[in-house]
């Protein structure tokens, strides 16, 4: 293959070989949350999550680490100046990390916690790539640093990810709002507020003996899977949850806008990409270079 072909194609390779690492991480993901109800039998327990997920925990983080190094790895080779959106991205990692301590050691009301604005905020100026380490990395980070550890973090890693992922999908209503877009992010971490807490239940649901009406138990029907699950999260988890709603839509309310000027002013000075010149015709002098221009970039587009 000639030089310039290898030009050309190299990052059509790259993308398609990051797009296809972060499918691998999400259905490994979905995989780990549901695998479960596909068993003919499941060891169960009336003490909640006693037994959820005791033999695969450590497997799962350590499948989702590597993925998450692999996806680094990835976009170190695709991005411009990478060392430095890396950078950006421990230092925000960084930031969640003493919030969740903060949390831990001054616990908010229900499952208020302030992690949940970078990491929306991050994911809707970096885009999904960004959103979804930054999401991922924090929940390990800061487990680290509170001592947060159990069988509970692979999926909480999962799900914090997959919020920082789907922000994006926030951008283009936000075009059509203007000033509004502090709201609609409002509003969007308000819905994973309640995702977060509903989709974490399932990690140990189907493990969890109890009564007919709240439970699951092996052989259920998917429908009747649902409306147990429905009735059981309203029961025991929809209160808590709501306090994350709401912490979640008040933090970005008052300090959205703020973050997304200091995110964007760092994403236009650390992504651009260089664009050789066309050659001019005719022979160069020995030892000139190729002109260029820097252009502006970027992991994923900016909003």
């Amino acid at each position: 293959m000639a030089a310039e072909e290898r030009v050309k194609t190299e990052p059509w390779v790259m993308r398609l070989t990051a797009t296809a690492v972060y499918g691998i991480t999400t259905v490994v993901g979905l995989v780990a949350f549901l695998y479960p109800f596909w068993l003919p039998a499941v060891e169960q327990s009336n003490q909640v999550g006693g037994m959820a997920h005791a033999g695969d925990a450590a497997l799962v983080l350590t499948l989702l680490v590597v993925l998450a190094f692999a996806v680094l790895l990835l976009e170190v080779q695709r991005a411009a100046l990478s060392a430095k959106m890396v950078a950006l991205l421990g230092v925000l990692v960084a930031i969640n990390s003493v919030l969740r301590f903060v949390d831990a050691a001054v616990p908010g009301p229900g499952g208020f916690s302030p992690i949940f604005v970078l990491i929306i905020l991050g994911g809707y100026v970096f885009g999904p790539r960004v959103g979804f380490l930054l999401g991922v990395l924090t929940l390990l980070v800061s487990a680290l640093v509170t001592g947060g550890m159990g069988p509970w973090l692979p999926y909480q890693m999962f799900v914090a990810g997959w919020a920082g992922m789907s922000a994006v999908v926030v951008r283009w209503p936000a075009h059509w709002f203007g000033r509004g877009e502090a709201l609609l992010l409002a509003i969007f971490g308000g819905a994973w507020g309640l995702l977060f807490g509903a989709i974490m239940n399932i990690w140990f649901w189907p493990f969890v003996a109890g009564s007919a009406d709240l439970y699951w138990s092996p052989g259920t029907p998917a429908w009747e899977t649902v409306r147990r699950y429905a009735l059981f999260y309203v029961a025991t988890s929809l209160v808590w949850d709501v306090m994350r709603l709401a912490g979640n839509v008040v933090l970005i309310l008052a300090f959205g806008p703020a973050i997304l000027k200091v995110l964007r002013r760092f994403y236009q000075r650390f992504a651009f990409t260089y664009a050789p010149a066309p050659l001019p015709a005719g022979p160069r002098p020995e030892g000139s270079r190729r002109p260029g221009v820097y252009a502006p970039a970027g992991l994923e587009g900016r909003p």
